[in-house]
């Protein structure tokens, strides 16, 4: 059943951001961000490309946009990651390339080797970390700056890429335990807090359990790798160390189970966590993102136990008012759109026993952000007007407007422009 209002809300932001000349911004996105996908120009540029995909806009927005973003050169190399910089360009190319060659597959080119190399550093380092017993940082494996997102953008080109085979057994290495100040700790043990930088609340460091800087991005890397029929040795066995962690952490508490977003060196010596208490169930930290990431690892693995009471748990998240109390905002990342298109990307792959109920909690979510009665013109103003979201991706209104389209439809996206959160 589809979602009109929804949908029309998701046409009013598009028009508003139609053209970069025009288009109701900061000049911070075309500036500061124009090289961030998370703020940037190469964001908006997604949401048109996936309208056009999908025939409800004309390509020729997409190409004003990427035009736009390409006025100057992009970094590459060490300075550059996946969400920043020349491999965040290649998302957005790559998205458009599917659909539009010519141009978009030469510019693929160069960017592919850029990439290539860029990743195979990254691994270098990485193994030379490991094989001299150090512990990682999150930058160095997770979604938004690390291998896990460069692993998104290789398996999305190739899936049999022969570096993102690399890159997978370096995923390996990674979930096998490390002997650190006489302590044994997970592989992904990192000495610093959540934001990557020495923290003194988290004396001894942490284990980051989340879809965009922790373990369930890998383990989402992981899982779709193996649906697409690349496996390297130890791939399976990986993937079952980092769900007998989370099985480990997992809390009782509300109407279902959740994760929480870290474990501290606190509580990893005394074996639980602190007591449960409601947490915004998003995509980045959250139940929505680590249900999402483990339910690809139980389709993977035929595991229909764990595959149910994955599903189960977002279900729970997405209909328990605490939890959604906690959620404040509608972005993709973070917010009500994210938990949205997360349920919608779920359900369609979703048991039987479940799917309805994950179909049945999406228009609540969706009047959340599109409340009815309003007109749509109205909800994107304000989408637009939010200055601290901006007009982007991850926190904004064309991140808003993309997650907003399949729950609306019920139809997956026309173009893959999701695979840099791993979600499919």
């Amino acid at each position: 059943m589809t979602d009109p209002h929804a949908l029309k809300v998701a046409d009013t932001v598009a028009d508003l951001l139609a053209d970069p000349d025009t288009a109701p911004m900061s000049p911070r996105t075309m500036t500061t961000d124009r090289q961030q996908l998370a703020y940037g120009p190469l964001g908006i540029a997604l949401l048109h490309i996936e309208r056009a995909a999908a025939g409800l806009g004309p390509w020729q927005r997409a190409h004003a946009w990427l035009a736009a973003a390409t006025q100057q050169p992009f970094t590459s190399g060490p300075d550059s990651h996946p969400f920043y910089g020349a491999p965040a360009l290649a998302h957005a190319v790559a998205c458009a390339a599917e659909h539009q060659g010519g141009p978009y597959q030469r510019a693929l080119a160069g960017l592919d080797a850029q990439i290539d190399r860029d990743v195979r550093r990254r691994l270098d380092t990485a193994h030379r970390r490991i094989d001299a017993s150090g512990l990682p940082e999150l930058a160095e494996f997770d979604v938004i700056r690390g291998l896990a997102g460069y692993g998104a953008f290789l398996l999305h080109r190739d899936p049999h890429d022969p570096t993102l085979n690399k890159l997978l057994h370096y995923c390996v290495r990674l979930t096998e335990p490390v002997a650190h100040d006489g302590e044994i700790l997970p592989g992904w043990w990192t000495t610093s807090g959540p934001s990557g930088r020495p923290d003194k609340r988290f004396p001894g460091g942490h284990a980051n359990n989340g879809m965009a800087h922790g373990i369930s991005g890998v383990l989402a890397l992981l899982a779709l790798a193996a649906r697409r029929g690349n496996t390297v040795v130890g791939h399976l066995e990986a993937i079952r160390t980092i769900l007998a962690w989370l099985d480990r952490w997992q809390e009782e508490g509300g109407p279902g189970v959740a994760w929480p977003f870290w474990v501290t060196r606190a509580e990893l010596r005394k074996g639980r966590s602190v007591p449960f208490a409601p947490r915004r169930p998003s995509w980045c930290y959250g139940t929505a993102g680590l249900a999402r990431a483990q339910q690809l690892a139980a389709l993977t693995l035929g595991d229909v136990h764990r595959q149910v009471e994955a599903e189960a748990a977002l279900v729970a998240a997405v209909t328990d008012s605490a939890q959604l109390n906690a959620t404040t905002d509608n972005g993709l990342c973070h917010g009500f759109a994210g938990l949205a298109h997360v349920a919608a990307r779920t359900a369609a792959d979703a048991h039987p026993s479940t799917v309805a109920q994950l179909r049945a909690a999406i228009p609540a979510l969706l009047s959340t952000v599109c409340p009815p009665g309003t007109e749509p013109a109205t909800v994107a103003k304000a989408l637009m007007q939010d200055e601290k979201a901006g007009p982007g991706f991850l926190d904004g209104a064309a991140g808003i407007a993309l997650a907003l389209l399949s729950p609306a439809t019920t139809s997956p996206p026309a173009s893959t422009w999701d695979s840099c959160l791993l979600l499919a």
